[in-house]
């Protein structure tokens, strides 16, 4: 009994000694949130990851406008099958954004959460005016296309810095754009 008692002193101390570390300012300073991180890679690491999630978190919220407004507007014969798809393809994006913004912060960094910022970074145009249903659906094919290469290179930058966590998101992102972009042209067919 009194060895585990002395195991958990240990184990209180030395994750408070950790909290500490995290928590102490580098160089006599107020260090910022980046200074002070320790996770499994590096700051220069961390901030080449980070770019690279904030151009895949700027496309995967274009996508999710641009397909809100797909789903918005669809008609047609195919409209029920179009609009329930769109439903389920905008709300997985809702969800991937949210998830790459929180990795952008877990490594440190400050995730772009404006519409210029998204539209600066994003190889997808969200200002285009109405089109037609077929219309509508070739330019998502395309822009679901677009971002599967993006993220790609994206996960090309997590790998060479040893992020795994980072190139796993966005590996699982290139599926789901693959696979988006698979069902959107088969309806086109």
């Amino acid at each position: 009994m009194a060895a585990t008692k002395a195991q958990a002193t240990v184990k209180v101390a030395a994750a408070a000694t950790r909290r500490d570390t995290l928590q102490a300012p580098v160089s006599g300073r107020g260090a910022t949130e980046n200074e002070v991180l320790r996770t499994s890679i590096d700051a220069k690491a961390r901030g080449m990851v980070a770019d690279a999630l904030k151009m895949a978190l700027a496309d995967s919220y274009a996508m999710y406008v641009k397909t809100l407004g797909v789903h918005w507007n669809v008609t047609g014969p195919s409209f029920f099958g179009l609009h329930k798809l769109t439903d389920a393809q905008y709300k997985e994006l809702h969800v991937a954004a949210d998830a790459l913004a929180e990795r952008i912060r877990a490594l440190g960094h400050v995730a772009p959460a404006s519409f210029s910022e998204f539209r600066k970074m994003s190889c997808i145009d969200v200002e285009t005016p109405h089109k037609t249903t077929p219309e509508m659906l070739k330019e998502l094919v395309a822009d679901n296309e677009a971002v599967a290469r993006r993220m790609l290179e994206a996960s090309d930058v997590a790998a060479e810095n040893n992020d795994k966590f980072s190139e796993d998101i966005l590996m699982q992102r290139i599926g789901v754009h693959e696979q988006n972009a698979w069902m959107l042209r088969s309806i086109i067919v």
